[in-house]
């Protein structure tokens, strides 16, 4: 018998893992670059596997595996609410928004706006993906900082449903 943590992940749930890996790579290249968040989608939607560049190969594989769509819809309303989003974790912060890791704002921005607009989707499945995306994308020990804030927010912004499963 094994346990939940021992159960392999659907293809449903291994394609939206992929899309928001892909969501915070292109919140990522749009805040060192700024540019219309539709010019990101499309650069990243043209990459191309390119036998000199293997980072290339793994690219094309993310890109095969995730869900295209929900990239497209997280991307864009992640980037057209970006103010708002900040607004909202920010009295959470123990720093200044603007002290905030690249690759922090970017993980807080796309989980404070699932929690926010995508109620679908359980807020333990929000946190738990930020968690997972910081591990790979962010500085040691930051996922610990994300976990932390997310849990807040959600504590607000849903606090119906962390009541009923406390």
């Amino acid at each position: 018998m094994s346990s939940k943590s021992e159960r392999k992940p659907s293809k449903a749930q291994i394609s939206r893992h992929a899309a928001r890996e892909l969501v915070v790579q292109g919140l990522y290249q749009w805040q060192i670059n700024p540019r219309p968040i539709s010019a990101v989608e499309a650069e990243f939607r043209s990459q191309t596997a390119d036998d000199d560049m293997p980072e290339h190969e793994n690219w094309v594989m993310v890109m095969g595996k995730a869900d295209l769509a929900m990239f497209h819809s997280l991307l864009h309303g992640v980037a057209a609410e970006a103010a708002t989003l900040d607004k909202t974790f920010e009295p959470l912060l123990d720093r200044k928004l603007e002290e905030l890791d690249v690759v922090e704002r970017a993980i807080l921005r796309l989980g404070t706006f699932e929690l926010m607009r995508r109620p679908e989707v359980p807020y333990r499945a929000v946190i738990n993906e930020a968690v997972e995306l910081t591990k790979s994308f962010g500085a040691e020990d930051s996922h610990k900082y994300i976990n932390s804030i997310l849990d807040k927010l959600a504590a607000k912004l849903r606090s119906v449903e962390v009541a009923n499963r406390r």
